[in-house]
């Protein structure tokens, strides 16, 4: 079933966290249907995320339930705007490939409180050296959560 092969991942602005902090998955039924660990949250700075999350061409329609069994859905679009979108990312990601933006991002990562973790330092390490080990590779990989 698909509900059971899907993850959501939803993007809000950047506030306050605490128990009571409201989670936008907590207000949608469709929600319910899915197990909770397909459903989690990763908070971004409102002026980071403005241009892509309000403004910056969508590849795809949303894929909300009733899209699920839609077989255009599988096929993807060739307009000129979602190429030259598609053509931005490769662009955004080759460039936080680069020794200058790994770096710079290592930099204000180790300034976080939860620099203390072991995964964020792994992280950093692996962003300030460029290189992957397999040991970091399993762990992040197996709580799902980095």
């Amino acid at each position: 079933m698909i509900r059971l092969k899907l993850c959501f991942l939803g993007i809000t602005e950047r506030g306050k966290t605490s128990p009571k902090t409201w989670r936008w998955w907590q207000g949608c039924a469709w929600t319910a249907d899915l197990p909770r660990s397909a459903v989690t949250n990763v908070s971004a700075d409102r002026f980071f995320w403005f241009y892509p999350g309000d403004h910056q061409k969508k590849l795809t329609p949303s894929f909300r339930p009733t899209r699920w069994a839609d077989e255009t859905v599988a096929r993807p679009r060739h307009d000129e705007k979602t190429l030259n979108t598609l053509a931005e990312a490769v662009a955004v990601a080759g460039r936080g490939g680069t020794p200058e933006v790994r770096a710079a991002l290592a930099r204000v990562m180790a300034r976080k409180p939860s620099f203390a973790e072991p995964w964020l330092r792994s992280l950093i390490l692996e962003l300030r050296h460029g290189s992957r080990s397999r040991r970091h590779a399993v762990r992040r990989g197996s709580r799902g959560t980095q």
